[in-house]
C-alpha cells in the first residue's frame, strides 16, 4: 500500500466503509452505496437510479435497468443529458461477452461546414439526436420488460414532477440568459416572470411526458419518423438549424468498436472513436510499466497524469481497426512511457531498475504539443446497471456543455446536445461527435470486477483511469477510490502545461502533497470545485461472495440503489 492513501477498508471488497463514504451536500438523503446479489444501478440523481431497481425488482434485467434510469435521468438531470442527446453503451452479458452500442449524434445530410455559422449554442449546433435509437436498440436486444413498462417512472417524473436538488437548480440558473433566448426552452426551464427554478421547486413537464409516452408506444419510429421528427424539422428550419426529416429518418444506432488491453493481469474493456476508450487503455498501459509501490502517492499521482497526457496525444487519431490495434498495444505503451519523468528511487513495474530521468532526452512537453482537445466543462452523465445473473451495464449520455444547445422545440420538451458549430470540430455530413465518453470495464478471468464510467468532459478519462488505480494498486473498496482526490494534466498551446491537483477542504490534497508536486518540477494548479475531476457512477463486482457493490460519486448528488427483496406471499 503506498504512503498518503486514506485505507477505508481492511478485508478486501467484504468491508464497502458505508459510514466513509458520506452524502457531503447534504441534498437529499439517498445512500451513495449500495450492495446486492440480485443487482445495483448507480445514478447521478437519486430517482433515476430508483427508476432502474424498480425494474429489477419487476424482473428485469440490467438492460431494463439501465434504459429506465436512462429516460429518468433525462427528466430529471436535465441540465447534464437528454433524449435530443447522445449516448455511448458498454454492455456485458451474461454469458461473458462484451458488446456496445454508439448513439452519438452526428451531422446531418446536407449540412455545408463552409457556410454554416460557428456557434457556441443555439439552433445552428443541432445535429442529429442519438439517444433514443441507443436506448431503443439496448432495450430491442437486450431487454425483457415492455418497453412501456420501462419507460414508467420517466413518464411518471415528467407527468407530476420532481424537486430540484441544488446542483441541478445551479446549473439550470447558470443558463438563464442563453436559455431565455429560446421560446421552447424558456418555457419549459424557467418561471413565468424569467426567473430560473430554485432548490426544491416542483419542475413538472407534461410536454416532455407526452413525447417519452409516444416514444414508450411507438418506440424509435414514434421520435425518428413520426409526428415528433416532424415537429423537430419544423422548427429547425424556422430558426436556422440544420437538422430535417430525413437526416433523422436515416439515423441508427451503430454497433461500437470494441477495445481491450490489460493492467496488472486485469482485463480492460471499453469502446472506441468516437467514445475514448482507447485512451484510457493506453494511459492505464503507460503507467502500468511503473512500479507504484517505489514511490510516495504524489510521486505516482505524477506518473498518471503524465501518462494521461501523453495517451491523449492519441485523441484526434483516425478511427480506424489498425489504429486502435496500435493505440492499445504493450509496445505502443511501453515506447510512451519513456517520456514519463519519474523519481530517482523509482523502479519500472519490469524489474529494470532505476528510472530516474526517464524522459531524459526526449521533449516531455512536445509530446503533446498542438494537441487540441474539447472544453472541460462539467457536463454529461453516467450511469451503471447490474443484476444477479451477471448482465452488466456502463451508459454514459450528454448534451454538451450545461444545458446543450438551450433550445428546445415548443410542444416537445427536451433540450438539444451541441454538435456542430466547431465544438466538437466535426463538419462532414454523418460524421459522428467524439469525445472523452468512457464507458469501462475492468474483467478478472472473466468476471467483471468494476463497471464504471464517469461526466466531466474531457476530465471523464482521467476519473475512470484513477479510479482503476486505486482500485487495482491501492486495494481500496470502489466507494473509498472515488473518495480519493485526483489530478488531471493540463494542456498548454505548447504542450503540457503541468496538472490540475483536486484541493477540496475535505478529501483533496493536502497543502503538503501540493508543494512536493511542485518540488518535482510541474506546474500545478489547486482546484477546489467539487465534480471538477469528473463524477464517477460505478460497481464493482465481489465474486467471493457474488455480490455487487453499487458506489455515487461522493462529489455529485446521486444515488446507489439496490432492488427491495421480493415480499414472499402468503402461504408461499
Amino acid at each position: 500500500m503506498k504512503p498518503g492513501i486514506r485505507v477505508y477498508a481492511t478485508t478486501g471488497l467484504a468491508v464497502l466503509a458505508f459510514a466513509v463514504v458520506p452524502l457531503r451536500l447534504g441534498a437529499q438523503s439517498a445512500p451513495q452505496v449500495a450492495r446486492s446479489a440480485d443487482g445495483v444501478v448507480v445514478a447521478a440523481q437519486p430517482l433515476a437510479a430508483a427508476a432502474g431497481a424498480r425494474m429489477l425488482e419487476l424482473g428485469g434485467n440490467a438492460a431494463d435497468a439501465a434504459v429506465a434510469a436512462a429516460f429518468a435521468i433525462s427528466v430529471v438531470e436535465p441540465s447534464m443529458n437528454s433524449i435530443g442527446g447522445r449516448n455511448q453503451i458498454l454492455i456485458r452479458t451474461p454469458d461473458g461477452g462484451v458488446a456496445g452500442i454508439d448513439g452519438t449524434t452526428s451531422v446531418p445530410l446536407g449540412y455545408d461546414p463552409t457556410t454554416a455559422p460557428r456557434a457556441a449554442y443555439g439552433y445552428p449546433t443541432v445535429g442529429v439526436p442519438g439517444s433514443v435509437a441507443g436506448l431503443m436498440r439496448l432495450h430491442e436486444e437486450y431487454g425483457s420488460l415492455p418497453l412501456t413498462t420501462i419507460m414508467a417512472p420517466a413518464i411518471d417524473y415528467a407527468a407530476h414532477g420532481f424537486r430540484l436538488l441544488p446542483g441541478e437548480a445551479r446549473r439550470q440558473a447558470g443558463s438563464r440568459d442563453q436559455v431565455a433566448e429560446s421560446e421552447g426552452a424558456r418555457r419549459y426551464y424557467l418561471k413565468a416572470d424569467g426567473s430560473p427554478y430554485r432548490p426544491g421547486d416542483r419542475l413538472v413537464q407534461s410536454d416532455m411526458a407526452a413525447t417519452l409516452r409516444a416514444i414508450s408506444l411507438g418506440g424509435g419510429d414514434a421520435f425518428y419518423r413520426g409526428e415528433i421528427a416532424g415537429r423537430i424539422a419544423d422548427d429547425m428550419a424556422a430558426n436556422g438549424g440544420f437538422l430535417t426529416r430525413e437526416a433523422l429518418a436515416a439515423y441508427e444506432a451503430e454497433d461500437s468498436r470494441i477495445v481491450r488491453g490489460s493492467y496488472r493481469g486485469f482485463e480492460i474493456v471499453g469502446s472506441d472513436i468516437p467514445a475514448s476508450g482507447a485512451i484510457a487503455i493506453l494511459a492505464l498501459q503507460i503507467a502500468e510499466v511503473f512500479d507504484p509501490d517505489s514511490m510516495s502517492d504524489e510521486a505516482w499521482a505524477s506518473v498518471i497524469a503524465q501518462s494521461l497526457a501523453l495517451a491523449m496525444t492519441e485523441y484526434r487519431r483516425d478511427g480506424s481497426d489498425s489504429s486502435a490495434v496500435r493505440v492499445t498495444s504493450k509496445a505502443f505503451a511501453r515506447e510512451l512511457s519513456g517520456q514519463v519523468r519519474v523519481p530517482a528511487e523509482a523502479t519500472m513495474e519490469a524489474g529494470g531498475g532505476p528510472w530516474a530521468s526517464a524522459g531524459a532526452g526526449n521533449s516531455w512537453l512536445g509530446a503533446v504539443a498542438g494537441l487540441a482537445l474539447p472544453p472541460e466543462d462539467g457536463h454529461t452523465t453516467h450511469l451503471s446497471a447490474a443484476d444477479g445473473n451477471g448482465m452488466a451495464i456502463a451508459l454514459t449520455q450528454t448534451i454538451g456543455p450545461g444545458m446543450g444547445a438551450k433550445v428546445a422545440t415548443p410542444g416537445l420538451g427536451f433540450l438539444y446536445a451541441v454538435t456542430l458549430g466547431g465544438y466538437l470540430g466535426i463538419s462532414e455530413p454523418g460524421e459522428r461527435a467524439r469525445s472523452g465518453i468512457t464507458p469501462f470495464m475492468v474483467l478478472d478471468d472473466g468476471e467483471p470486477l468494476l463497471v464504471l464510467g464517469a461526466a466531466g468532459g474531457i476530465r471523464i478519462i482521467s476519473a475512470v483511469v484513477q479510479a482503476v488505480t486505486r482500485v487495482v494498486d491501492d486495494g481500496l473498496a470502489l466507494p473509498a477510490a472515488l473518495a480519493a482526490p485526483r489530478v488531471h494534466p493540463d494542456m498548454g498551446p505548447d504542450g503540457l502545461a503541468g496538472f490540475s491537483v483536486e484541493a477540496g477542504p475535505e478529501d483533496g490534497w493536502s497543502g503538503t502533497s501540493v508543494e512536493e508536486f511542485r518540488e518535482m518540477g510541474f506546474e500545478i494548479s489547486p482546484t477546489p470545485r467539487q465534480g471538477a475531476f469528473g463524477r464517477i457512477h460505478g460497481l464493482q463486482y465481489d465474486a467471493a461472495t457474488r455480490t455487487w457493490i453499487g458506489a455515487a460519486d461522493p462529489d455529485w448528488e446521486g444515488a446507489a440503489v439496490a432492488p427491495r427483496p421480493a415480499v414472499p406471499t402468503r402461504g408461499g
